[in-house]
């Protein structure tokens, strides 16, 4: 009973795992995937340990898997994180890397902020963390792409 548990549940996670949201972290490889796809690039602007909201619109959009199915072929997705934990500290190239995509996009500092863009880095639209499900969240960020 205990191996029947056991390979249940590493085929779950296995196949939940499957479909992994593909974040990048490094804006001029976004814009030449963005190109090569065609597709417009979500720049996602979050705390990833201390932000509610971001922590939030990560759980119910980005790592949903209706989320992540639609946009491994609709959108690039970069991240921008901005973690205050030390344990959760990014190189200091990546910091100074998401400090710069700030600077030029985000110069409010607002959390979580999104930009999507297309395949140049011109702004189409922004928008934040919204009580939506998936679906509509997919309908709003399409709406800047058009």
């Amino acid at each position: 009973m205990k191996k029947y548990i056991l390979i249940v549940l590493v085929a779950f996670l296995g196949m939940h795992g499957a479909i992994a949201q593909d974040w990048q972290t490094d804006f001029t490889k976004a814009k030449h995937m963005a190109n090569e796809k065609n597709v417009p690039i979500v720049l996602v602007f979050q705390g990833s340990d201390w932000c509610a909201p971001c922590i939030k619109l990560d759980r119910d959009v980005w790592s949903t898997d209706e989320f992540k199915s639609y946009a491994k072929d609709h959108y690039v997705m970069l991240q921008a994180d901005f973690p205050r934990r030390k344990s959760n500290a990014l190189s200091q190239e990546q910091t100074d890397k998401n400090k710069a995509l700030a600077e030029k996009y985000n110069r409010n500092g607002v959390f979580p902020f999104v930009v999507v863009m297309d395949q140049t880095g011109k702004v189409l639209g922004e928008t934040s963390y919204k009580k939506l499900p998936p679906k509509e969240y997919i309908k709003e960020l399409d709406a800047f792409a058009k």
